[in-house]
């Protein structure tokens, strides 16, 4: 079996934005020595399911086990959209935990009339398969497997995938930032608030200053985006002016309708070093981008970190969404509307377009350890 690399996922499919390097898996082993790096770590107490589609994976997906009835259910239209033809299921943890799920997963290929190439549990250096009954080859204790004996490690790392140990692990890369970062960024965002107060209570317009706040701002958003792909990397200052400016909904959507899979390290940093009150925009921006880059468990992790701020976060509750649903990305190829479009659409500033972040300027950070 050659899988293309569909980039970590914990209930999503593979992106075909993504970049395309193969893996070429021929036994258990092979199998089981690839998950890590298409699920971007070391599973534990999960199912896993491969859909395959002419010898390449087109979907990949993850769940915590255990889980209850009917869970797979989305994997039935993501099968029918993508073409699967093929699966192969791969349960991590003792019997009585992972057989209920690899059971539901065979009752779904078989009802989709879709061949499982392959069944496998792991548990504790061992491995057995729900396909072979031989003790020749499949002993009832199983068979032991050394993940060092295999070349995909090898092919994966020069092919630039990475298996992290955990999904905490995972969860690190995108946590807030503290010590010395974190305090020059409080004192960065205390600047930015007082900035922006001082011009919302002293302007005799409010139409004219909402007007210049959000063409600065749209005009930040396009001039943090090319700062990154050039290299660089906002200071403290533009940093926080940008969190600032994300609360509202038309800048937000700037970067948005701009999005490129490179944007990821951008929506990454400022996830990282925001003030946590102002992050759900920056942190749905980051699962955007990740999510079209086929990246659905960094994504999902940004998601949650957006909606343990804020539950009624829209954005990050719709791609929550189509993450559960197993949506592709692609969906939204050319479907985001241009910057003159949202123009169009929304019509000119106006002050109320400032309310959202407004109502952020009096709210209270969560302590964040600076050290």
């Amino acid at each position: 079996m050659t899988t293309n690399h569909p980039a970590p996922s914990t209930s999503a499919p593979t992106s075909d934005l993504a970049p395309e390097p193969c893996l070429t898996l021929t036994s258990p082993t092979d199998i089981l020595a690839a998950v890590p790096y298409l699920v971007g770590f070391h599973p534990k107490s999960s199912l896993i399911v491969i859909g395959i589609h002419r010898r390449q994976a087109k979907v990949v997906a993850r769940w915590s086990l255990p889980f209850p009835p009917g869970t797979l259910a989305a994997l039935e239209p993501a099968f029918e959209r993508e073409g699967v033809t093929e699966i192969v299921i791969v349960g991590y943890g003792p019997g009585d935990l992972v057989t209920p799920a690899v059971d539901e997963a065979r009752l779904l290929a078989a009802k989709t009339e879709i061949h499982v190439g392959e069944a496998l549990r792991a548990h504790e250096g061992r491995y057995w398969s729900y396909l072979c009954d031989l003790p020749t080859c499949c002993p009832a204790e199983g068979t032991p497997y050394d993940l060092s004996t295999s070349q995909i490690a090898a092919e994966a790392t020069v092919r630039g995938l990475v298996a992290l140990p955990d999904r905490e692990s995972l969860e690190r890369t995108i946590a807030p930032m503290t010590g010395p970062v974190r305090m020059a960024m409080r004192r960065a965002t205390a600047d930015a608030v007082a900035e922006f107060r001082a011009g919302l209570t002293t302007t005799p317009d409010l139409d004219a200053f909402a007007t210049s706040y959000v063409a600065e701002s749209l005009a930040m958003v396009r001039s943090a985006l090319q700062t990154h792909e050039e290299g660089g990397r906002l200071d403290d200052a533009e940093a926080a002016k940008l969190g600032l400016a994300l609360a509202i909904t038309r800048v937000r959507d700037e970067a948005w309708t701009l999005m490129q899979d490179s944007h990821g390290l951008l929506w990454k940093d400022l996830t990282r070093r925001l003030e946590p009150r102002f992050t759900p925009p920056a942190a749905s921006l980051l699962a955007m981008a990740a999510w079209r880059a086929g990246n659905s468990v960094q994504a999902t992790i940004a998601l949650e970190r957006a909606l343990t701020i804020d539950p009624s976060y829209s954005m990050a509750n719709l791609l929550m969404h189509a993450l559960q649903n197993l949506l592709s990305p692609a969906i939204l190829r050319d479907r985001l509307p241009t910057p003159a479009e949202l123009d169009a659409a929304m019509g000119p500033p106006h002050p109320s377009w400032l309310l959202p972040l407004v109502n952020l300027l009096d709210e209270e950070d969560p302590h964040i350890p600076s050290d």
